[in-house]
């Protein structure tokens, strides 16, 4: 008699009890950032090109948010209008109520490509941010040195960027960026370009650095298992224009650790961020793709 292997997989959409209650008390968290009917359009030699198209959703404070979506869904140009280094088409991006109109110190960026300076040291990359807000050298050294402890590279100090591993100089990029105290830290796509190991272990030492520090972070990434991984909430974008398909509550508890890649709501999510990001029409209603749903 044949058999059906298939996993009994939970609903994405069903919470334990847990998990419920933080969802609920995220929601009761103050707003610190807005993106309210956000457009972008180019121009090309083709014509116009809409790269994002009424593009909602709310951040709310100490959150995780994950941006995901397919190529050309607009996730970089999204991040780049959020840290106010292009100017959006139509609609606005709030923080704490104020137009973004450009970059601030309220926002901290770190890329993909290393973007350190690599004529100063560890130490000294840290210390810029503090010494051009005018922070006296002793003191940002001080300030430095406090949070190349926090991302375990205190030893690394003197080091120049040429003499460290990609992960490394990841990490002196996330102590340089969250030296200045940002309320929001904004990642485009910080470890791909890392290998597997390496990334599994900056993910790791993220999630230590986030519950230590607060700081709200948006994380774009093209990696489900990560965004899952890391976030809160998932924000899943549509490609051609870039629009929001759904925002998604992660069902999978805190703290987080890597045997939950395995668990049955982890794999339910993965399931439906694929569904989203193949863009199967006949799947994108909420709750689509579920094979089961289990009561708590």
């Amino acid at each position: 008699m044949p058999t059906d292997d298939r996993l009994e997989l939970p609903s994405y959409l069903h919470h334990t009890p847990d998990v419920a209650t933080r969802v609920a008390e995220l929601r009761e968290r103050p707003v610190v950032m807005n993106i309210a009917n956000l457009g972008r359009c180019y121009e090309s030699a083709q014509g116009k090109v809409t790269a994002l198209q009424a593009v909602d959703f709310e951040v709310r404070q100490r959150e995780f948010i994950s941006v995901i979506g397919p190529s050309g869904c607009g996730k970089s140009t999204l991040i780049r209008i959020l840290a106010g280094l292009e100017t959006p088409s139509s609609g606005a991006v709030h923080i704490d109520r104020q137009t973004v109109t450009g970059p601030g110190a309220d926002r901290g960026m770190v890329f993909q490509g290393y973007t350190l300076f690599p004529w100063l040291t560890v130490k000294k990359n840290v210390m810029f941010g503090l010494k051009m807000k005018g922070i006296k050298k002793a003191k940002a050294e001080q300030q430095a040195m406090e949070w190349l402890d926090l991302v375990g590279l205190t030893e690394f100090a003197h080091h120049y960027p040429a003499q460290l591993s990609g992960g490394m100089k990841q990490r002196v990029a996330i102590a340089r960026a969250l030296a200045n105290e940002p309320r929001i830290l904004l990642m485009d796509e910080p470890f791909g370009a890392l290998d597997a190991q390496t990334r599994a272990s900056m993910q790791a030492h993220l999630l230590k650095i986030w519950e230590r520090v607060d700081v709200t972070i948006l994380f774009i990434t093209h990696d489900l298992d990560e965004a899952i991984y890391l976030s809160d909430r998932v924000v899943v974008l549509g490609a051609n224009p870039g629009r929001v398909l759904e925002v998604i509550d992660v069902p999978v508890a805190r703290s987080r650790n890597p045997e939950q890649f395995l668990s049955g709501h982890f794999l339910a999510t993965k399931k439906r961020l694929e569904q989203l990001i193949n863009h199967r029409e006949t799947e994108l209603k909420p709750g689509a793709g579920s094979i089961t749903s289990v009561a708590a």
